[in-house]
C-alpha cells in the first residue's frame, strides 16, 4: 500500500548547490524503482540553521514530495543517513504533516485570543 511522504533533507552547506538535485535524484531512485512516485523537488537553498548540526551553523534545505511503500521509504531514509553530505533528514507522512501544520496553527491562534482577553494592566501612579 502507498502512502503520501514529505522529506525534508539538509545537506551540509560546503557543496555546491547545484549539484544538489543530480544528488537527490540518485537517492530517488529507490522510491521509483519500486513503483511509487515523486511529485515534486523543492530546493530551498542555503539556510541559517536554529541550533548547530556537526559544528554547523547552516545548511542546504530541500524538501521532496512523494507517494510510495513504507518499506521503499524506509529504504530511502537508511540510505540518506548513511550519506555524509547529508546532515539531517526527517519523512513524514502527508496526513502527519498536514494535523501538525493545523495542530500548530490552532495553538498559535488559542495564545492570541488568551493574550488579547488578558485585562490591561494599570498605568503606574505617581504617588
Amino acid at each position: 500500500m502507498t502512502h503520501q511522504y514529505e522529506l525534508m533533507v539538509i545537506l551540509t552547506p560546503e557543496i555546491d548547490e547545484r549539484t544538489v538535485a543530480p544528488a537527490l535524484d540518485k537517492f530517488l531512485k529507490v522510491i521509483t524503482n519500486d513503483g511509487g512516485t515523486i511529485e515534486k523537488v523543492d530546493i530551498w537553498g542555503k539556510r541559517r540553521l536554529a541550533y548547530e548540526i556537526q559544528k554547523k551553523n547552516e545548511g542546504i534545505y530541500a524538501v521532496v514530495n512523494f507517494t510510495a511503500t513504507s518499506a521503499a521509504t524506509q529504504e530511502l531514509d537508511r540510505q540518506l543517513k548513511l550519506n555524509e553530505t547529508i546532515m539531517r533528514t526527517k519523512v513524514l507522512r502527508a496526513e502527519e504533516a498536514i494535523a501538525l501544520i493545523a495542530s500548530e496553527a490552532k495553538r498559535a491562534e488559542e495564545k492570541a485570543a488568551r493574550k488579547a482577553a488578558r485585562p490591561a494592566k494599570p498605568a503606574k501612579q505617581d504617588a
